[in-house]
């Protein structure tokens, strides 16, 4: 029999959860099974596997050496070397200023040197992550980017941390802000709502004014920070936070995104390429506020975190707009 006991680091989740970390390579038949069995007890007893453990628990498996370590895999760690800026970070939490072109998780087995594997290395080199000894807990990131969107993506360094960061964007009290470049025309500011649905064939979305099958709602503030003749700079807060939201409603609006190849004008995004070098869309992610009243991330409550704008960014609003 080998015993487990709960820490402070690992309380406030779900038991099931933890033996499916825990037991990475397990079904969750299997762990269903040895609960039911009860070859796996909490705290002595028979267990459902919902029940939420805490600090000074303890877990008894009754299982072989070797049933537990054809269930358990140890984790690996990518060499990546750091490209992202770093905001803000403390014990619970690190926020990053993404550059444009870094994806934020692997979208397939080969991609290497993304966001996570760049904050998780970090991380390590620092000591305050081995993969060897955190075998139910893997910082996480707890928002993401498009892949050519630059700017700050927020991260937790603990269970208790990542739990409080995405009940925060669930709960709509992580205010996200971004600047953006569009053309012109728009001259006060507004908000845009309508319903997006994605085409996962295209990698595209497409947004209508009235509800249609696998479309979800969206809404998005703006207001208008600067004008030329033929350009808006615009602070656009999302309220609601889907893939490609901002970029698909400001193109069917008529004001496509400068540098957006995927919904932006040809003629405009040539025009920027060649003077400026600008290979993607302008749109940054460049403040962030936490509203978080209560838990274990409320002293970071009402502060305001930015991330400076990013060459050709800079440059563009300079030229343009100063």
């Amino acid at each position: 029999m080998k015993e487990i006991k709960i820490t402070s680091k690992e309380e406030n989740q779900r038991l099931d959860k933890y033996l499916m970390k825990y037991f990475n390579k397990a079904p969750k038949s299997f762990i269903y099974k040895m609960l039911r069995k009860k070859r796996i007890k909490y705290n002595g007893k028979k267990a459902e596997g919902n029940e939420m453990i805490k600090n000074g628990d303890s877990l008894q498996l009754y299982l072989s050496d070797e049933t537990m370590e054809g269930f358990m895999e140890e984790k690996t760690l990518n060499v990546a070397k750091r490209h992202f800026g770093i905001v803000y970070e403390d014990e619970n939490v690190i926020f990053v200023s993404k550059p444009a072109g870094l994806l934020t998780h692997p979208e397939k087995d080969i991609d290497k040197d993304t966001l996570i594997d760049q904050i998780l290395y970090y991380l390590y080199e620092k000591g305050e992550y081995t993969p060897s000894a955190s075998s139910v807990f893997t910082p996480a990131v707890c928002n993401r980017l498009d892949r050519n969107t630059s700017g700050i993506v927020v991260a937790g360094k603990n269970l208790m941390a990542v739990q409080e960061l995405n009940r925060a964007i669930q709960e709509k009290k992580l205010d996200k802000y971004y600047i953006a470049v569009v053309k012109g025309g728009i001259k006060k500011d507004g908000e845009l709502t309508g319903y997006i649905k994605k085409n996962s064939d295209s990698n595209t979305s497409s947004i209508s004014k009235t509800e249609m099958a696998g479309s979800k709602k969206v809404i998005t503030k703006y207001k208008v920070i600067g004008e030329s003749d033929k350009y808006n700079l615009l602070e656009i807060m999302l309220i609601t936070g889907k893939s490609h939201q901002i970029r698909a409603q400001f193109s069917s609006m008529g004001h496509p995104l400068v540098g957006d190849r995927k919904y932006g004008n040809e003629v405009i995004n040539k025009y920027f390429k060649v003077n400026y070098g600008l290979n993607n869309q302008f749109l940054h992610a460049y403040k962030i506020v936490l509203n978080i009243n209560d838990g274990g991330l409320s002293y970071l409550s009402g502060r305001e975190f930015t991330a400076s704008l990013p060459e050709p960014l800079n440059t563009i609003k300079k030229d343009i707009f100063e």
